[in-house]
């Protein structure tokens, strides 16, 4: 991260010309800005990056995703084709662990098409280079793009990037957050002069009581929509992990992290990570609102431990040296463990499924009463 963000000026040019900017279309910007977006031109993943992800971790996160997929494969008829979606694919990490795994099944592996859903050029050439050999695999900028067919689809912390409106509640009602600029010309969060017109019909019950001051996160609902239409009308399931909350609560989880640190995040506007944490009870919804039906959510913890995740780390320090055996010891403590650094309990997974797929691997099903009762 630099001190200069050229997106920095314009970001000030549009506030000045057009206004103050809701807090999505600032996070818009600093994620996918054509020329300066923090996702459009660098690698942000790993040790000299900004985060790393569960993959980068350890091989076992991917084979068990790729494990997972066989058995979709397996639930949906074994198909002849099976097209392997993964949305927001890092460096092709987990790819490439998921389909050592699915070398095992011969018959799945001549089936598979893959498809990477991803809009930076940098990492789409180290995805390539990590595929490299791997005979059907295109990439796409949408999963719009991606051909019809049973499919599997990956989505590992891509949820969270994608943009957050925030609204803030005050006396005369709800107003949109937003991006502005205070006398010295420092970007400043504030919010829209006007409160959005009944706004309140539309909040979750735990919000509605919120006291003036509280802050609500929603995401629009089109992206889980567009997966649960894909995989209700063309057979499959799709497995959504990534940091959040199991329910819809009021509170400001929106943050910038560059060097494994928080920073401010209308610092240095696309030169950190935007990011905002997942709520699953909304994402549940919209895929039980277009027909999908829903598996967990459940932590990731959890789900990799019913996946075998502890059998398989056992298998490979029977064959690692002393160092490595730590190694994927302090791995699976950070994939399955809580506390500082452990993903096990903040991350959470969820998959949405044509509705004839009754039971998903390392997920429980709730039923519909049970459900209907939370919202």
């Amino acid at each position: 991260m630099t001190e200069f963000s050229p997106l920095l000026s314009e970001i000030k040019k549009l506030i000045r010309s057009s206004g103050p900017m809701p807090v999505w279309r600032y996070m818009e910007l600093c994620l996918t800005h054509p020329q300066h977006g923090y996702y459009i031109a660098r690698d942000p993943i790993g040790r000299e990056g900004d985060f790393t992800t569960a993959p980068e971790v350890s091989q076992m996160f991917g084979e068990l995703l790729g494990l997972w997929a066989a058995s979709v494969w397996k639930a949906i008829g074994s198909p002849p084709l099976l097209r392997l979606i993964e949305l927001g694919p890092g460096r092709g990490t987990m790819m490439a662990d998921a389909l050592r795994a699915l070398r095992v099944l011969p018959p799945l592996y001549q089936a598979l098409h893959l498809h990477m859903v991803e809009i930076n050029p940098l990492l789409r050439s180290k995805q390539r280079e990590m595929l490299q050999g791997v005979r059907h695999a295109e990439w796409h900028d949408t999963l719009d793009e991606v051909p019809e067919g049973p499919c599997v689809i990956f989505a590992n912390e891509y949820f969270d990037a994608l943009p957050i409106h925030q609204m803030v509640r005050r006396e005369t009602g709800w107003h949109e957050r937003v991006v502005d600029l205070d006398k010295n010309d420092k970007l400043v969060f504030g919010a829209a002069e006007e409160p959005t017109p009944r706004f309140e019909v539309l909040l979750p019950p735990l919000v509605r009581a919120a006291p003036v001051g509280a802050v609500f996160e929603w995401r629009p609902d089109s992206e889980m929509m567009r997966i649960a239409t894909r995989v209700r009308q063309q057979e499959g399931a799709a497995l959504i992990i990534d940091y959040g909350h199991l329910r819809s609560d009021a509170g400001d989880t929106f943050q910038a992290i560059a060097r494994h640190s928080f920073t401010d995040p209308l610092k240095a506007p696309g030169q950190a990570d935007l990011t905002a944490h997942v709520d699953f009870q909304a994402l549940a919804r919209a895929a039980e609102d277009l027909g999908g039906r829903i598996h967990g959510p459940v932590t990731q913890g959890e789900f990799l431990k019913k996946l075998g995740i502890e059998t398989r780390a056992v298998t490979l320090m029977t064959k690692a040296t002393p160092e490595v055996s730590e190694d994927i010891s302090n791995a699976l403590k950070r994939l399955t463990g809580s506390g500082r650094g452990g993903m096990g309990q903040l991350f959470k997974v969820i998959a949405v499924s044509d509705p004839k797929l009754i039971i998903l691997a390392g997920l429980s099903e709730e039923n519909q009463s049970e459900r209907a009762a939370k919202r």
